[in-house]
């Protein structure tokens, strides 16, 4: 068995470091252009870093790379991404909102936001249909609903009772 042709990276180090961090921005732009809603219930970084952490791993295991190292290195360049843009968007709020999804209205005061439908291609029945999933048959006793950042709908109910929170309580 050759150790030296399954441990020593085949490619310069940099070349693996520039492939991860490009593959990871231009995912990550990608997936932010493509709405909320695809996400089904993790974020959009969660699925990309998944993604991409499998694929990068399985050229290592699958020996598609020249050498383990090469995966190695490309996962940890996808992993230090993935951190960087969680810190820079919790250091930075303001660039948060180019980094990170924001909740957004899709009914407001029991009407529907046609514009958030559109952005992120929901039809009428699609939006009763997860209303339904809250208990709820008629969008005039939703006061409001947000399509989260991580792809699910959240409720809040015209008829909250005063001694409900508006919030669930922080941990």
């Amino acid at each position: 068995m050759d150790w030296q042709s399954i441990f020593a990276p085949s490619i310069p180090l940099l070349e693996g470091f520039v492939r991860g961090t490009v593959t990871f921005l231009v995912l990550l732009v990608l997936l932010r252009l493509v709405g909320q809603r695809e996400a089904g219930g993790l974020g959009i970084t969660d699925v990309l870093l998944v993604v991409l952490v499998a694929d990068a791993a399985s050229a290592g295991l699958h020996g598609k790379a020249e050498s383990i190292s090469d995966g190695f290195v490309v996962v940890v360049t996808i992993l230090f991404w993935s951190v960087a843009v969680d810190a820079v968007a919790y250091r930075f709020p303001r660039l948060a909102a180019l980094l990170k999804a924001r909740p957004r209205a899709l009914i407001e005061n029991g009407r529907l936001n046609r514009r958030v439908m559109l952005r992120e291609f929901m039809t009428y029945e699609e939006v009763l249909s997860q209303l339904r999933l809250h208990g709820i048959e008629d969008i005039a006793v939703v006061d409001r609903a947000y399509i989260e950042p991580n792809g699910l709908i959240s409720v809040i109910r015209v008829d909250r009772g005063e001694n409900e929170p508006a919030e669930p309580p922080v941990m």
